[in-house]
Parts: C-alpha cells; sequence; structure tokens
C-alpha cells in the first residue's frame, strides 16, 4: 500500500473516532444541560418569591388603618407572585400594626431539580422581608 492509500485509510478510521466520541459524550452534554435548565427555573422562581414577598411587605407597611391589614399583605403577596402556583405557595404575616414597629412577610414555595426523571434536589425556597410600619 502506498503513502496515499495509507492516509486515506487513516482518515476514515478518524470519522469513526469522532462519532464514537461524540456519542459516548453527547448524554454527558444532554444531562449537564437538563440540569441547568432545571436550575434555571428554580432561580426564576426565588426571585418571583422575593419579589413578591417585597411587594406584600410595602403594601404591609402603609396598610395598617385598612380592616385586614394581615389580608391585604397576603393578597399582595399574591398578586405579585403571579407566575407561581398560588395553591403551593405559602404566606405569613406578622406584626403588631402600630406605627413604627415591623412587619415582617415571609413566603416559601416548593421546588424540585429534576434530570431525567430522577429528583436530584428538592425543598422549599423561602424568603424574608421586614419593613417599618407607616
Amino acid at each position: 500500500m502506498n503513502a496515499r492509500k495509507r492516509r486515506i485509510v487513516g482518515r476514515e478510521r478518524e470519522r469513526g473516532q469522532a462519532l464514537v466520541e461524540f456519542a459516548l459524550v453527547l448524554p454527558l452534554l444532554a444531562t449537564m444541560l437538563f440540569a441547568t435548565l432545571q436550575i434555571g427555573v428554580a432561580f426564576l422562581h426565588y426571585l418571583a418569591l422575593t419579589d413578591a414577598v417585597r411587594a406584600g411587605a410595602r403594601t404591609g407597611s402603609t396598610s395598617r388603618l385598612m380592616p385586614d391589614p394581615v389580608q391585604a399583605t397576603v393578597a399582595s403577596v399574591r398578586v405579585a407572585a403571579v407566575n407561581l402556583d398560588q395553591d403551593e405557595l405559602a404566606v405569613s404575616v406578622s406584626s403588631p400594626w402600630q406605627r413604627g414597629a415591623d412587619v415582617t412577610v415571609t413566603a416559601s414555595y416548593p421546588y424540585a431539580i429534576e434530570v431525567l426523571g430522577l429528583v436530584v434536589k428538592s425543598g422549599r425556597l423561602t424568603s424574608t422581608t421586614t419593613e417599618r410600619v407607616e
């Protein structure tokens, strides 16, 4: 076999090798991609939860003269958390509702990071905000 034929045969073997390497690495890359997407969704839910709690604390700080300031605060959190499942959202409010006192709003929301049908991590995202009652 001359040198030119050996180079052609060598290239054909390398093409097969690259295909095998790609087939071996593809599941790992796909798993990493799906895990990254799941973490991104959990982070998006955390940002929505944090924003909703902040909005609720702001409403709570200005609603001491309302007939039911706790319900107004919880409603504000739920309105701000429009992207979250309302049945899964747990909200608590605590305050003596006196001027200068603190109102603390806490909310939690479940999360689960699933990769290829396997739950890798799960729990509850929690956010708390405290503001002074006006």
